[in-house]
């Protein structure tokens, strides 16, 4: 059943799919869009809730990046069966969203003074708050947030890679746990391979 991916030509709520993807070794047409030109409004106007990215397998369509991401997991093994498990690393990965959120709020600001202060703030107090807490959480499960290796690991990979384009940072390289589990995640096979191959992301 054909497979298609619909996102931007950047990381951003897609790079944890195409990881999932990639690790899974399923064979999909990543279809990408030039961000400086969205909106397309011949795109825009056919997707489901007009927003990225947009996962397609035969003739259905899944919207929402989180719940793409939890389709792929389940179809790669990477989901608990049980659902107290489930739900934790839910809990998790909603909590890296929340720290995504705090980054958005930047990458939207259009004045250039609250800019700058939204940006130190993150740098200063954000990240700490949610990267202790991711480090302390991986510390006590074996350096995954589920025990083992789960979709969760692969979002929060994904959030780091995105913050640190629009931020000009590398935010996890203060968290030895967190800094361990980004590598390991980029050195999966089929990962590692698709990372080898795809071209530098650039905002401009």
């Amino acid at each position: 059943m054909a497979k298609k991916l619909h996102y931007f030509d950047l990381n951003g709520l897609a790079e944890s799919i195409r990881y999932l993807l990639h690790y899974g070794e399923h064979k999909f047409e990543d279809v990408r869009y030039n961000h400086l030109s969205w909106p397309l409004k011949e795109v825009k106007d056919d997707l489901p809730f007009g927003q990225l990215p947009l996962f397609e397998e035969g003739n259905k369509k899944l919207n929402q990046s989180l719940a793409i991401a939890r389709y792929i997991a389940y179809q790669v093994k990477l989901l608990p069966s049980d659902p107290w498990e489930q739900a934790v690393l839910d809990a998790i990965v909603f909590n890296i969203y929340d720290f995504w959120g705090k980054v958005v709020a930047y990458i939207r600001e259009q004045d250039q003074v609250k800019r700058a202060n939204l940006k130190k703030e993150i740098l200063e107090e954000t990240v700490d708050y949610f990267f202790s807490r991711f480090e302390k959480t991986l510390e006590q499960n074996n350096g995954y947030f589920g025990g083992k290796l789960s979709w969760a690991d692969f979002i929060l990979l994904g959030i780091i890679e995105s913050a640190n384009l629009f931020l000009g940072e590398q935010i996890e390289r203060k968290y030895p746990h967190v800094q361990n589990l980004f590598e390991k995640i980029r050195n999966l096979q089929g990962v590692k391979e698709y990372i080898a191959g795809r071209k530098d992301y650039k905002l401009a």
